[in-house]
């Protein structure tokens, strides 16, 4: 693996009422983002001990590629709902693949 790739977990955890909002939100942009440059990776996932909490794994290139994504119109698009849809700010994990 290069060292400069880069595996994030983001979590998004959806006021009440609003699940199935930010479920939609989330796989709308998914296939926009995996034609990002520099995606290796991006998936969403349902949280099966907190249904209402959207796990996203992604993989980039670099933190180049994951700073262009940070900019990119699919994500700008669900980051302009996020006081609409979230119980939460965002929360970032960035992680380093050791094996």
């Amino acid at each position: 693996m290069p060292d400069d790739e880069i595996c994030l977990v983001a979590h998004l955890k959806a006021k009440p009422g609003k699940e199935a909002a930010l479920a939609q939100a989330v796989a709308a942009i998914v296939p926009r983002v995996w034609a990002e440059p520099g995606c290796l990776g991006y998936t969403a996932h349902v949280s099966r001990e907190e249904p209402g909490t959207i796990v996203m794994y992604e993989v980039w290139a670099d933190q180049g590629a994951l700073d262009t994504h940070a900019k990119a119109p699919a994500l700008s698009s669900l980051a302009a709902r996020f006081d609409e849809l979230l119980a939460e700010p965002l929360g970032l994990e960035p992680l380093r693949r050791i094996a």
